[in-house]
């Protein structure tokens, strides 16, 4: 990084923050910095990413923001250290003992998060982000709304919420169901894992590079003296964009499964067909949440017609009875999260405990805004 390095409300070398951001020439650079935790999102570093990223939108020497995880493996502050690792979500622990607790904060952690999120949609200034190993849930809500989403060989990407009771929030219903086809409900029920080559074809990633050159790709950034913005979206173009292609969507078999009406539907079909597939996808299916694969598919099938910031209200909302509809160990997604992530028992007892147990009176509620229009929490979106 060159000599015109600035601080930006943190040292440089502050390898102790959670959140590391730098300024090099026209160019503000975030680097998640939690290792340990696999950069999963606090509530502390979503308020310092929207501190950040609210002042560099206003800061007219800031023409650029990149943003990249770090690594847990080698040591800070060296190269091998950096990369390797984007963002495993939101801090899942966090919410259960709110949850638990009672404690307000976990309002403010999606209030926060999705405020975030629809500024990153909406940024005025190119916002590149490095998609390296895991990039889940909360991960997924920071980088989804870049210009240029850059995927390695060592991506993994998904929207596993159903798997611990949740739904694919961080405005997950807004770009997963802009996927072609029905591609979306199909990870958004299943929750599965891809990688850098279905990413691009699926529309949710821009650009493949070997993890060994995003170093020098990074440096070559923060080198970079751009004037105006014209000069970054002619560098973006001919460095970034010129070198990614996406390969013809072919309707698959997603669609011919996750087209049908219910989850009753696709997952009897499913079971029905012939092919390792479909009869793996059916035993995916069978272990999520009964309750939150309704949830999650009336969401994705109501947000194909919304705006995002519709899209992340009725998210908040549907986070908010996520915790509240059924309080404390009640919930779906407290009883998910204890048995995937507290006790690890990987048994969770789902209520319903089938998927054709669930019935449409059990979803509804989840679609019902708990506040007016004028006391929405995202009502400035």
């Amino acid at each position: 990084m060159n000599a015109e390095m600035a601080e930006t409300g943190l040292r440089k070398n502050d390898h102790k923050s959670d959140v590391i951001a730098e300024r090099s020439g026209s160019c503000g650079l975030i680097t998640l910095n939690r290792p340990k935790a696999l950069n999963a999102l606090s509530l502390p570093m979503l308020r310092e990413l929207l501190s950040i990223l609210q002042a560099w939108r206003d800061d007219p020497a800031v023409l650029l923001v990149a943003i990249r995880g770090s690594n847990k493996v080698g040591r800070p502050g060296t190269p091998e250290s950096l990369f390797g690792g984007f963002c495993a979500g939101g801090d899942l622990r966090f919410f259960h003992q709110a949850a638990l607790a009672g404690d307000p904060s976990l309002e403010d952690f999606f209030t926060v998060e999705y405020t975030l999120n629809h500024l990153i949609h909406n940024y005025p200034k190119p916002y590149i982000a490095f998609l390296d190993g895991i990039v889940m849930g909360g991960g997924m809500g920071i980088s989804q709304g870049a210009k240029v989403r850059i995927v390695t060989e060592h991506t993994k990407m998904a929207m596993p919420e159903t798997n611990v009771g949740l739904f694919p929030d961080v405005g997950g219903g807004y770009f997963l169901s802009r996927c072609p086809g029905h591609v979306g409900e199909y990870l958004a029920l299943t929750g599965e894992v891809i990688g850098a080559d279905d990413a691009i074809r699926f529309g949710l990633a821009d650009v493949k590079l070997e993890a060994a050159r995003l170093p020098a790709l990074w440096d070559a950034l923060a080198a970079q003296a751009f004037q105006d913005t014209a000069q970054v979206e002619a560098w973006i173009a001919i460095h970034l964009i010129a070198t990614g292609t996406r390969p013809d969507w072919a309707r698959a078999e997603f669609d011919n499964f996750f087209s049908l009406p219910d989850v009753v539907q696709i997952i009897r079909a499913l079971e029905a067909a012939e092919g390792d597939w479909a009869r793996k996808t059916a035993a995916t299916l069978r272990k999520r949440s009964p309750l939150m694969l309704h949830v999650t598919l009336e969401q994705i099938r109501r947000a194909r017609a919304m705006t995002l910031a519709d899209d992340l209200r009725m998210e908040c909302g549907m986070m908010h009875h996520c915790f509240h509809l059924r309080p404390g160990d009640r919930s779906e997604t407290v009883e998910g999260i204890r048995a995937l992530v507290i006790d690890k028992d990987h048994e969770p007892r789902w209520k319903p405990a089938k998927i054709e147990k669930v019935t449409p009176d059990m979803v509804a509620p989840f679609f019902e805004s708990p506040w007016t229009a004028q006391t929405h929490p995202l009502r400035g979106l």
